[in-house]
């Protein structure tokens, strides 16, 4: 199994021996597979703590988990392909290889939303409720999910000379640009492209988003407001750290597909927050007055 160095050199931080996976008895398991798997796991119990804080049960929610898993993987995929299909008209079996790499978190989410409408129609629950629940969790799972895009070495960004550029070797980087190689720099007689560790800050982007929902959760005044806030600074985020990207999946051979969905995001949410905040706003009621007539 192939081992490499990543360095952050202008962090001073050098990391020996990352692998892409583990083997046991000869059966290669992926590291981007195991973390996907805790970041599930994870995101299950602060779920399940975040409904038993607000008096639910929390029992749904994990059968909830169980009847998103698929549909979630499913969708993460089939929008991978639908706007990567060139990589694969020639050869569709390949579609099936997941354990090849191609799996976009947009389309897991878009199907793990549609899943729980469906799921609360049967099982009588209020969708906004099991949102505004379940949204601190899906964002652990995303953190998650974008390290095991560095064991991938996979989801950065053109070259950068910042704070936080990464150095990947050629040899293991999982694509490169004609930029990137005509910058790349000899370490120890290996070739190093430089780059934007998009990764990266998405994954603290993500981060900042669940503090301030932590933050702000005893302090929501309407019903979905926590999933339209995650819908709004996620969509945000996404929009300028997709545009660093260079694995970007285009529509009409040059618009990022990803930017488009997170302007959508934006929008929308931001039209269902305010539209919420008018509707609950409280009624006014004057102050009594202290003049005598």
């Amino acid at each position: 199994m192939d081992l490499c160095t990543i360095n952050f050199p202008n962090l001073g931080i050098k990391l020996h021996n990352i692998g892409e996976g583990i083997s046991i008895f000869g059966f290669e398991i992926k590291y981007y597979g195991i973390v996907i798997t805790l970041g599930f796991i994870l995101a299950y119990f602060l779920t399940r703590a975040e409904a038993k804080r607000t008096k639910q049960d929390p029992e749904i929610y994990l059968d909830y988990l169980l009847c998103m898993i698929l549909p979630a993987i499913i969708g993460a995929r089939l929008y991978y392909v639908i706007f990567s299909w060139d990589l694969y008209k020639d050869n569709p079996i390949q579609v099936f290889n997941i354990r090849g790499g191609g799996l976009a978190i947009y389309g897991g989410i878009i199907a793990g939303v549609i899943t729980l409408i469906v799921f609360c129609m049967v099982r009588k629950q209020k969708f906004l409720v099991m949102a505004d629940t379940i949204v601190m969790g899906l964002l652990v799972g995303q953190i998650m999910g974008r390290w095991g895009n560095f064991f991938n070495r996979e989801a950065f960004g053109g070259f950068t000379d910042g704070l936080f550029a990464m150095q990947i070797p050629v040899s293991d980087a999982s694509y490169t640009t004609t930029e990137l190689l005509e910058k790349a720099v000899q370490i120890g007689g290996e070739t190093y492209i430089q780059v934007h560790p998009t990764f990266l800050y998405e994954g603290l982007w993500n981060l900042g988003i669940l503090l301030f929902l932590l933050w702000f959760r005893k302090r929501k005044r309407i019903t979905g407001e926590m999933f339209y806030i995650y819908g709004v600074l996620y969509g945000l985020g996404r929009f300028f750290i997709e545009g660093l990207r260079t694995d970007q999946l285009l529509i009409f051979g040059k618009i990022p597909v990803s930017q488009i969905v997170a302007v959508a995001c934006m929008v929308v949410f931001t039209t269902l927050l305010i539209q919420g905040r008018i509707k609950n706003k409280p009624e006014y009621i004057p102050p009594l007055s202290t003049t005598e007539e």
